[in-house]
């Protein structure tokens, strides 16, 4: 799979704008942390409740055109002439890992106890009907709607691949079917460079969540305090984990690892399953789910314009900016593994493994943690209000039976499940510098590994200075032009496809069809 690695050749012009970028912007907002904190908070916010009917009817849209596609011809239209390069289960699970990192394992345990306590539409807070909705919204936030944020780039940077043959990772590439000539200029420039800030700032929403969740996990199993030491040392032994499987690339590590943390990821939720609460965890999984289906349009554009709660703009819109911010380098990523699938397989599985995985979590893990709080075992909310979030992780995982062999396992497992977004990252960021890309030509190693070593130095000082939260508002507020980037990718895929199947039939193009 190395063939002609030796050939592979990075793009000057897109490194060291990507990097000086990344550092330039790093160090504007960390030295200037205190009067840009209070200066980035309000844009969030702006863009929260300014734009949340964008963001709304973009994600909705983007199911309605999906849907479109899957069931129209082009669902037939192949990605490339080869046969799939990976099964369907490390497929999906590459796609699935990429895309949730440690985050699904800290906000499927502790968002359905944020809903008891703040519920929407004006219900009364910590009240049975609140219970009913804790679980349901959040199967909703990381199921279909989700999904489809990360559906559209991937259909259309896959398209511009394998089928038109650009052989550039870049989002750029992907809009030049509606940008032309502008993909290569400017333009296309400062699309790339809020990707990659993008992607940044998805590294420390990561990290922001992971090394606090899996530090206090540690502290527990082995007696040790909290420190910035401890953390430093997490995020070396996570360098070392996503630099081996970067190193490997896609065929022996990127997709090992993924394989892994899935195998892993069931075994934990099925222990939970067996061990918790198991009727209360299927039978709350089943209101859930119903209920999510039943309240799905009003879930997907309230607004609360009358009362103003807060919840839709709190909850739902800030994770469609965070989704929309980090999804054009998960789109990169699961199309370049994508090949040899049709379009509709593409959406159909992203969309599936994607949602499946999600709903698994929030069903086993969430149902266990609302069990634990309606029935006085512990008390997660005082917790979580006192203590944090970590220390919550922490005293739920504890009520476990064989909680001492859980909790290595969990630390092990949250290893893993960041590592597979860490190295999806590392790969992409050096892929997007590359200047081209031809079959099974992976990124130059060297690149990968100093990618990789850019993130965690990146990281380690951002932890060290307190600027994580800093970035995490940043790439969220990317999120806003990131929405013409959607609109972009989806007229190029569009027009791509009418021109190149005018007739309605669908067969292979030749290799000067571009």
């Amino acid at each position: 799979m190395e063939k002609g690695m030796g050939k592979v050749k990075i793009d000057p012009l897109v490194f060291w704008s990507s990097l000086v970028v990344i550092v330039a912007a790093t160090l504007l907002l960390v030295i200037f942390k205190d009067s840009a904190e209070p200066v980035l908070n309000n844009l969030m916010t702006a863009i929260t409740y300014k734009l949340d009917w964008a963001f709304q009817f973009l994600t909705f849209g983007l199911f309605v055109m999906l849907m479109w596609l899957v069931f129209s011809k082009y669902g037939n239209v192949k990605l490339g002439d080869e046969a799939p390069e990976f099964s369907t289960f490390s497929w999906g699970a590459m796609l699935f890992c990429a895309g949730m990192g440690t985050s699904i394992m800290f906000w499927s345990m502790m968002e359905p106890i944020y809903y008891y306590m703040g519920p929407p539409f004006g219900i009364e807070p910590n009240s049975n009907e609140a219970a009913s909705w804790a679980v349901a919204y959040g199967m909703f936030h990381w199921g279909i709607s989700a999904w489809c944020l990360y559906a559209m780039p991937t259909v259309t940077i896959a398209y511009s691949f394998f089928v038109k043959k650009n052989h550039s990772l870049k989002i750029s590439t992907a809009c030049r079917g509606i940008l032309g000539k502008y993909a290569d200029g400017f333009i296309g420039q400062m699309i790339d460079i809020l990707v990659i800030w993008s992607l940044v700032g998805g590294l420390g929403t990561s990290l922001g969540l992971g090394v606090p969740m899996i530090s206090a996990v540690i502290g527990e199993v082995f007696g040790v305090a909290q420190s910035m030491t401890l953390s430093i040392i997490i995020i070396i032994i996570w360098t070392i984990i996503y630099c081996a499987s970067a190193y490997m690339g896609l065929y022996k590590g990127i997709r090992k690892l993924s394989d892994w943390n899935v195998y892993m990821a069931l075994a934990l939720a099925v222990f939970v399953l067996i061990a918790g609460p198991t009727l209360f965890i299927l039978s709350n999984f089943s209101n859930s789910f119903g209920m999510m289906l039943q309240n799905f349009a009003m879930m997907s554009f309230s607004t609360d314009p009358i009362n103003h709660g807060g919840f839709p703009q709190a909850w739902t819109v800030f994770y469609w900016a965070w989704f929309a911010a980090t999804a054009p380098f998960m789109g990169l990523f699961v199309a370049r593994i994508s090949r040899g699938r049709t379009i509709r397989q593409l959406i159909t599985h992203i969309l599936l493994w994607g949602s499946l995985g999600s709903w698994i979590y929030f069903a086993i893990f969430g149902g266990y943690t609302l069990n634990l709080q309606l029935t006085d075992t512990l008390n997660v909310a005082d917790v979580l209000n006192n203590e944090g979030g970590p220390a919550a992780i922490v005293a739920v995982l504890k009520t476990l039976p064989l909680s001492k062999l859980v909790m290595p396992f969990f630390i092990v497992l949250g290893f893993i499940f960041l590592a597979t977004s860490l190295d999806s990252a590392t790969y992409i960021l050096s892929a997007i510098a590359t200047k081209k890309l031809v079959g099974n030509q992976e990124p130059a190693r060297w690149h990968r590994m100093l990618w990789g070593a850019i993130l965690a130095g990146l990281a380690i000082s951002l932890l060290l200075i307190g600027g994580l939260k800093v970035i995490q508002t940043s790439a969220v507020i990317v999120s806003a032009p990131v929405i013409i980037v959607y609109l972009l990718l989806a007229a190029s895929l569009i027009r791509w496809l009418k021109k190149d199947y005018p007739d309605g039939v669908i067969k292979p193009l030749k290799e000067g069809d571009k």
